[in-house]
């Protein structure tokens, strides 16, 4: 694949996880985004359980870190942010499961209709653990279930396949890792709907032999319930031309590292990644 972002090759071959552990996380600039994210009243995990939006309508955007430092500036009086012991930027990481074959990137990148994805995720400030099953249906809805994990080796338990299999409509024992993700988020509530949008940078993505930083793209994703009624954040996006489109952290990170993948769906997204990540703003 043509691109100018750098695929970098792993010395050695260490566990994903100690990969995935060791990589820095905070690579924003605080001087604009950690004074941007000060002006919002924060909000609780406890007090984000009215907004949990398991079952929901997503609508992702891409933008560059400038874009959303003024996005931000535009909108703050409008939501409250995240806050978990005092910090409003927190650190996740994801490992993701596939079949030997790629299945369900090939649902994704194919267009088919109902999409699956699969993954531990650790909210690392939280420290809390989650295996999840994320189910795009056919009438553009997201539902996610999940039950609480240790770590990886909790997704090869028998408890584990079998709760998976409520959810996954094909073999459990077929899934294998393929792909880390690290990245940091802040979490948006609307102060008035039920909305939620969060917002990611410092992407990170690593396999056994290989890495890639996109610490210059910026994702967001913009959350609503079935009581939804509008959108301040939606109505800046719209006000500025920067439109929605899909989006997806782990096929962007298996066609940019694994060799053994069809990738030409993917060109024009990976081509626009490139862009942003180099700080070039995309309009409608």
């Amino acid at each position: 694949m043509n691109t100018h972002i750098w695929v970098n090759q792993m010395m050695t071959r260490p566990q994903p996880w100690i990969v995935a552990q060791n990589q820095p996380v905070f690579l924003v600039h605080k001087n604009t985004l950690a004074g941007c994210v000060e002006q919002f009243a924060p909000i609780s995990l406890s007090e984000m359980d009215a907004v949990a939006l398991l079952d929901r309508v997503d609508q992702k955007f891409l933008i560059t870190r400038e874009q959303l430092i003024n996005i931000l500036q535009s909108v703050q009086s409008e939501y409250r942010i995240l806050t978990i012991h005092d910090k409003a930027l927190n650190a996740y990481r994801t490992l993701y499961f596939d079949t030997a074959d790629y299945k369900l990137y090939k649902l994704h990148v194919n267009q088919s209709a109902e999409r699956y994805k699969v993954r531990l995720r650790e909210y690392m400030n939280g420290h809390e653990s989650f295996l999840e099953v994320k189910y795009k249906t056919r009438k553009d809805r997201t539902i996610k279930d999940r039950i609480s994990a240790t770590g990886p080796s909790d997704c090869f338990r028998a408890e584990a396949g079998k709760w998976i299999k409520k959810f996954y409509p094909f073999d459990a024992q077929e899934l294998e890792p393929k792909i880390w993700n690290t990245f940091t988020r802040m979490t948006l509530v609307n102060k008035e709907n039920p909305e939620r949008i969060t917002i990611d940078t410092n992407l990170f993505f690593s396999t056994h032999e290989r890495y890639v930083n996109l610490a210059g793209l910026v994702v967001v994703e913009v959350k609503t319930g079935s009581k939804f009624k509008s959108s301040p954040f939606l109505a800046e996006m719209e006000q500025r031309r920067i439109h929605p489109q899909g989006f997806s952290k782990y096929c962007v990170g298996i066609s940019l590292l694994c060799d053994n993948v069809k990738k030409n769906e993917m060109k024009s997204k990976i081509l626009m990644v490139e862009k942003l990540t180099r700080g070039v703003e995309i309009h409608g």
